[in-house]
């Protein structure tokens, strides 16, 4: 740990908890103006064939029928939108587990290329869905990153993440990700680090296998989870040791690094021309589903995590958006400051045609502190990350994500009850999970 990382994270703790709150007089049910070139669009589909229990994100069991109606009201969303004028130029689809159907999620893509000029699509699985036939229909749909949720190969933790029994072993992933290597431009596979129980030989054994396998792009998060999730994690696998946490992620750029280049500070790809999932070089994105968040014009969206008040409101003729916060300007710059730097580097031109000179009076306290403790370089051009500043934006990028974590949980227990009955009533065997996947994608 180093020296300065407690009270940094103190620090970032007090200042991210309310980055993401939507407070009650923040209702609004309009959608925003469209900017004046095409953006990012996401696509949240919440449902699971069984639900992880450290998983922070908006999700509930798979139920065919419900899926279907949900499907249908998120292509009419992506309608309305396009109709108030929006056009998107790159497309993310997460979940929940977005290929629990892949008719409807292919009919879903389908409609947005034909809508806006898309450049990438990523979309996110579990390994039990590593089908080549179905992933092939992926690909012809335009999918261009296919992104796996792992976590590690190491059969011990991942039957403490109730993973083990769902998705396969280590060994059986490794199979079935080296039978799809080259169907996408991109395959990127998801893990974590600082696991609980999590040994430095554990994590040397994921990045072998990784290395072994010789994928497009690896993802390696830090452990960020909500504090109920957090606590049903404790009660199996034990508590994090956040001692460890920096000298693992020292020793994943070690081993990736130069081999693979950063593109964010956790995302490391192999070659040019690959993309991640972040939301780098973007000023506006925009969020469809329930429990998606936009940001558009410097405003912050949430739609409704209600999934029936969501297929109410759409196919009503409007918007998933049930509320809207508006940032300021210290806000907006100091979400462009992490997000850009994020991804290595934020521009000196950007910010001038941004902000101006305001942009470094009233970033001052932060740009110094950042520069006093080795994590910035200031460049002629651009900001940029040191390697210290990596760890230090994977920290705050952590706290960031943590606090839209926070604002999850505390909005699905607005609608407790209706999970809980929807959940209930999809619930199915475990061994039905494969026969599942693969009687949807005939």
């Amino acid at each position: 740990m180093l020296w300065f990382e407690r009270p940094f994270l103190q620090v970032l703790r007090r200042e991210y908890a309310g980055a993401m709150r939507f407070d009650e007089d923040d209702a609004a049910e309009v959608m925003p103006a469209p900017p004046a070139k095409p953006c990012q669009l996401y696509v949240h589909v919440p449902f699971c064939e069984v639900l992880c229990p450290f998983c922070s994100f908006h999700r509930v069991r798979y139920n065919e029928q419900k899926t279907a109606r949900y499907f249908d009201a998120l292509r009419k969303e992506i309608r309305l939108y396009h109709e108030a004028g929006f056009r998107f130029s790159d497309v993310y689809v997460g979940g929940g587990t977005p290929t629990v159907n892949p008719e409807e999620l292919i009919a879903t893509l389908a409609l947005i290329r034909e809508l806006s000029p898309v450049h990438t699509i990523s979309i996110e699985t579990n390994p039990n869905h590593l089908e080549p036939d179905v992933l092939h229909r992926y690909r012809d749909a335009g999918v261009t990153r296919f992104s796996v949720g792992v976590q590690s190969f190491d059969d011990g933790l991942l039957a403490g993440m109730d993973r083990l029994e769902k998705y396969g072993s280590g060994a059986q992933i490794r199979e079935r990700l080296a039978a799809v290597r080259g169907i996408f431009p991109t395959l990127n596979v998801d893990m974590i680090f600082n696991l609980p129980g999590q040994t430095m030989a554990m994590l040397d054994a994921d990045i072998d296998a990784l290395l072994e396998l010789d994928v497009d792009q690896v993802s390696f998060y830090p452990l960020m989870t909500a504090p109920t999730a957090r606590h049903k994690m404790q009660k199996t696998m034990g508590q994090v040791d956040e001692s460890l946490r920096h000298a693992m992620y020292e020793r994943i750029l070690d081993r990736l690094l130069p081999a693979h280049r950063a593109s964010s500070a956790w995302c490391f790809t192999r070659g040019e021309g690959k993309f991640d999932e972040y939301i780098i070089d973007e000023d506006d994105y925009v969020g469809v589903g329930s429990g998606a968040f936009s940001y558009v014009g410097g405003q912050m969206y949430s739609t409704t995590f209600s999934l029936n008040h969501y297929c109410r409101r759409v196919e009503g003729g409007q918007s998933g958006i049930t509320q809207k916060r508006t940032l300021g300007l210290k806000e907006r710059m100091r979400y462009d400051y992490l997000v850009r730097l994020f991804g290595g580097a934020l521009k000196r031109e950007y910010i001038a045609g941004r902000y101006g000179a305001a942009f470094w009076l009233r970033m001052a306290p932060e740009l110094l502190a950042m520069r006093m403790v080795g994590a910035t370089r200031h460049d002629g051009d651009a900001l940029r990350l040191t390697r210290r500043g990596m760890y230090c934006w994977v920290l705050m990028m952590a706290e960031f994500f943590n606090s839209v974590n926070d604002v999850r949980e505390q909005m699905r227990e607005h609608i407790r009850a209706e999970l809980d009955a929807w959940n209930e009533e999809a619930k199915v065997p475990l061994s039905s999970i494969t026969g599942l996947s693969r009687s949807a994608g005939k």
